[in-house]
């Protein structure tokens, strides 16, 4: 059987699990069904509790646009001491020097101190109301980034629970071939001592049933490293022990879930495609955004400041001479060396290619189902071929016994059957994997995985 582990997961889960076959105490015990195993990957996987962080991230922006549209107040305060007061040339007629003579004249007081309060509100401010309108679909895009994490740990977790089950499925064939053909060996060595078969017949069996307990014991350590990529896909630490609630039996295989119909709006029904359409909007709000930039903007200023003076430190603060003013600043664009406008054609070719993302994914969706469908429906014929070879497999295994014991068949007709046994019993678990895997892309391609 090809279990389906990349090398990269393989060496991965290598090092990371040091003492990997040793008997470890484990931390906690957990018996979970597949959807248990689901849930539990919602809050422990990390790419989907990095989600979830940038979720609660981006409702901490939406707060900062929001208050950028609130009164802003900035309070300053200064101390200056004049170690030299600042010296005035005034004109010497002011005061009866001759005409065209100046006099050095000092203004001001050796200590100087300001309080002040400053207050700005914006009107109008093209750049925030844009912010305002978009700040629900900035939201909106992480909360479905976390919807897609979310989907991608339910498809990787149900697959890595999936294989644990088809390997335990492998085992149990490999028990029941082993159990059969030991019985079967300890025969043919109790016929050879009694002188009715050749050594050969012994030889041949000890060698079949070697190379089963080796593919047993193969299959039994790779089962382990399943357990260990499932505990990996679902964030939980390799220390805890993890059991299987859900049976093979009770996963349907069914072909109506391969529906035919054609639905040209299942793109809708998909994260991909609501995420694109998602980041479009966002896209026309940037433009939207640009194209403001040539409108005016217009604040409302207020101020308060009291100012101290003196040449006494000790009487600096003895004295107040307070000012204050309200007031409006319009800020008007007139020319930006083009850089507006080359802003405003860059996001028009944003929004131009957010659309032609949009109209790929519809085809990539509408292929992806088609491909889904097929690769399902395929699936399961393979599957129940298989099956049926199983059943025709183990049917000439009994009779080249029936045919060997009564002395008119060979024990090399009875090897060759059982390997065929075997290679359709490989073969089954297989099909039987590739159909379950196929089920899971079936329905990430509908969209029926939120």
């Amino acid at each position: 059987m090809k279990i389906k582990i990349s090398i990269i997961t393989i060496l991965l889960l290598g090092a990371c699990i040091p003492g990997f076959a040793q008997q470890v105490q484990p931390d906690s015990v957990y018996n979970f069904s597949v959807q248990d195993c689901v849930n539990y990957a919602y809050t422990h996987q990390n790419d989907v509790t990095n989600a979830a962080l940038d979720v609660k991230s981006a409702e901490y922006h939406v707060k900062e646009i929001i208050g950028q549209g609130l009164p802003q107040l900035n309070g300053s305060a200064s101390f200056d001491d004049y170690i030299k007061i600042p010296v005035t040339l005034i004109p010497g007629a002011f005061i009866g020097q001759p005409a065209g003579t100046y006099v050095p004249f000092k203004f001001g007081v050796t200590y100087q101190s300001n309080l002040g309060v400053n207050a700005s509100q914006i009107i109008f401010d093209p750049n925030y109301i844009v912010g305002l309108q978009g700040r629900k679909t900035y939201k909106q895009l992480y909360e479905r980034s976390y919807t897609r994490s979310k989907i991608e740990a339910n498809v990787n977790v149900t697959k890595a629970y999936y294989q644990v089950l088809v390997s335990v499925e492998q085992l149990k064939l490999l028990d029941a071939n082993i159990a059969e053909l030991k019985q079967e060996m300890d025969e043919t060595i109790a016929r050879n001592k009694q002188g009715f078969v050749e050594k050969i017949d012994v030889d041949r069996i000890t060698v079949q049933y070697n190379s089963l307990v080796t593919n047993k014991e193969n299959t039994s350590r790779l089962l382990a490293l399943n357990y260990q990529l499932l505990k990996f896909q679902m964030g939980m630490p390799i220390e805890d022990a993890l059991t299987l609630r859900d049976k093979l039996e009770n996963i349907q295989l069914d072909s109506n879930l391969a529906d035919t119909t054609s639905d040209t709006s299942v793109y809708r029904n998909r994260i991909e495609y609501n995420l694109l359409e998602t980041q479009k909007r966002l896209n026309e709000y940037d433009l939207k955004s640009k194209r403001g930039q040539f409108l005016p903007k217009l604040i409302a200023n207020a101020n308060y400041t009291a100012s101290y003076q003196n040449n006494g430190f000790g009487d600096l603060y003895s004295a107040n001479y307070p000012s204050s003013y309200i007031g409006l600043t319009l800020s008007v664009p007139l020319f930006t060396g083009g850089q507006h406008i080359n802003q405003v054609r860059q996001s028009e070719i944003t929004v131009l290619e957010s659309q032609n993302n949009l109209d790929n994914m519809k085809k990539t969706v509408n292929l992806q189902v088609t491909q889904s469908r097929t690769s399902y429906i395929n699936g399961l014929q393979t599957l129940n071929d298989q099956n049926k070879n199983r059943a025709l497999a183990a049917e000439v295994l009994r009779v080249a016994k029936i045919k060997y014991e009564q002395g008119v068949g060979s024990s090399l007709e009875v090897t060759q059957a059982e390997t065929a046994l075997q290679e359709a019993d490989n073969s089954y678990i297989q099909g039987l994997y590739d159909a379950l895997v196929s089920k899971v892309d079936l329905d990430q391609a509908y969209g029926r995985i939120k």
